[in-house]
């Protein structure tokens, strides 16, 4: 009531943030951070700042494909992977500091490394459903900065400026596309995932230009899809998955064991020695019967 008065009087307006402010302000809302890449990403814009966007756009259906039913929300790849940078920046300058390098000489060769993964959520559905008619299930793609290390101009080793200490967990685990699907339609995954995985391999043969600490700095990503989720992992090594006698894919403790005994676990084999056990329950060389093989 009072702003109304004072505008009324004076007929200014008078809750008008400063431009310096302003700025800021900009400058602080997720993704909206300036950057560029070396050479430019092939089929990406150039825009940094972009939003949310639907994870269909780009896909143009033609007439034989059945019209996609889902609904499905990402960001762009790199503009995601600049957001993440940036979130980590007091981080990085801190680590760059500890290294005894100098600041203004530490601008081109950072290396960071991006742990992807995507899994199911399982059921999501609406109790009362009153929304559009999606697929009950959904997936998620994410990635985790697992760690910035910069190599030095003058061809020393290359040394490790930051370290994600808590790799595995969700909150350092970044949403990337956020899609209603079942994990096991592959025509709808491979619509949505089709973009990210072009935007990561376009980000592969380029470097990205991003003001760090207030100065321009290089970075080069590398991604190692080391977040398979356990259920494929299984089946790759032959187990069973959920509902499996066994606890674990690299433990033999059975769920009756480990119900007696909650501390005495350790990896008990390798995943070299699961696929060796994979070959006999395939081909089953001394045709024993199911129990026997397990």
């Amino acid at each position: 009531k009072m702003y109304r008065t004072v505008k009324a009087t004076s007929g200014r307006q008078i809750f008008q943030p400063l431009h310096t402010l302003r700025a800021t302000e900009k400058e602080l809302l997720p993704g909206f951070h300036q950057f560029e890449w070396q050479p430019a990403l092939k089929n990406v814009s150039t825009s940094y700042n972009v939003g949310i966007i639907n994870g269909l756009s780009g896909w143009t259906s033609s007439l034989d494909d059945s019209p996609a039913d889902t609904i499905t929300r990402r960001f762009r790849y790199d503009v995601a992977l600049v957001a993440a940078l940036k979130d980590l920046e007091e981080d990085i300058m801190e680590g760059l500091r500890d290294t005894g390098m100098e600041d203004s000489a530490c601008t081109l060769g950072f290396r960071v490394m991006i742990k992807e993964c995507c899994d199911g959520m399982g059921d999501v559905s609406e109790k009362h459903g009153g929304g559009p008619a999606v697929p009950e299930k959904a997936v998620r793609f994410s990635f985790t900065v697992m760690s910035v290390s910069i190599q030095a101009e003058d061809g020393q080793e290359e040394v490790t400026i930051f370290t994600e200490p808590k790799p595995n967990s969700e909150l350092s685990c970044k949403p990337l596309c956020l899609t209603f699907v079942d994990e096991s339609d592959h025509e709808t995954l491979t619509a949505v995932l089709g973009p990210i995985v072009a935007e990561r391999n376009a980000m592969k043969e380029s470097r990205l230009i991003l003001t760090m600490g207030g100065m321009p700095r290089s970075f080069r990503f590398h991604f190692r899809g080391t977040g398979y989720d356990e259920k494929m992992v299984r089946e790759m090594e032959g187990l069973e998955a959920s509902g499996s006698t066994y606890i674990c894919t690299l433990c033999d403790s059975s769920r009756a064991e480990a119900a007696q005994n909650m501390v005495l676990h350790s990896i008990t084999r390798s995943h070299d020695e699961n696929l060796e056990r994979y070959e006999i329950w395939r081909t089953n060389p001394f045709s024993e019967s199911v129990d026997e093989l397990r």
